[in-house]
């Protein structure tokens, strides 16, 4: 009588056959954005941005544009918030000053701000903190530690030119109805200061990210 064969042991696979983890399935990240802490944080970098316009700003030239430390806060916020939440802290600050508070610089607010010469810079303020923000973004996530206060200062300088030059010079051509190459002359002046608030802003958004790892983006497992 023959013994009923018996299923043989699957053969054990060595670790080179073994499955491997799917691509991808590493630590990650993800944005933070609209919990408790993320609402908090654009309150607290709205109030930042009205505070910096209590220094008295530097009048420069006759065109009533003058320097003030806004320009920093708002690079400040989108380096450490990122680029959604940065911008919505600055749509607060700006809805509050339109809505009558004096934070504009020199005590100004309202909607007839517009109607000056600073009216193209301000009109930058989002687009700017957008921008740097969503650069800040992927710096944090590509870029080691040790290098990415530079990368932040490349992006805010890029980011400066683009999102607040650029329309600054646009605003003061129609409202002050100066030609481009005058008002290109006008803006030129604020490009030293505004190196220098980078170098400052990317300064703080690197001891900002050092001492809080999560504050932009966290590791999810």
């Amino acid at each position: 009588m023959t013994r009923p064969a018996t299923p043989s042991p699957a053969p054990s696979q060595s670790p080179a056959q073994a499955p491997r983890p799917a691509a991808g399935t590493g630590p990650r990240t993800t944005r933070r954005i609209w919990d408790a802490q993320s609402l908090a944080l654009i309150s607290v970098f709205a109030a930042l941005i009205a505070a910096s316009a209590i220094v008295p700003g530097i009048p420069v030239g006759g065109f009533g544009v003058p320097i003030t430390l806004q320009t920093l806060a708002i690079m400040v916020t989108g380096l450490v918030l990122g680029g959604p939440r940065a911008a919505a802290a600055v749509a607060l600050y700006l809805l509050l000053a339109f809505a009558g508070l004096p934070i504009f610089s020199g005590g100004r607010a309202g909607l007839q701000v517009l109607a000056g010469g600073s009216a193209g810079y301000i009109a930058g303020f989002i687009l700017a903190a957008l921008l740097v923000g969503m650069a800040a973004e992927q710096v944090i996530r590509r870029v080691p530690a040790k290098r990415r206060g530079l990368w932040f200062f490349l992006s805010a300088v890029v980011v400066t030119v683009v999102a607040s030059h650029l329309p600054g010079v646009l605003g003061m051509m129609v409202n002050l109805k100066l030609s481009w190459p005058a008002a290109f002359a006008s803006d030129l002046i604020f490009y030293p200061g505004d190196i220098v608030k980078d170098a400052v802003a990317s300064a703080a958004a690197v001891a900002a990210h050092r001492a809080f790892p999560d504050i932009l983006v966290r590791r999810v497992k």
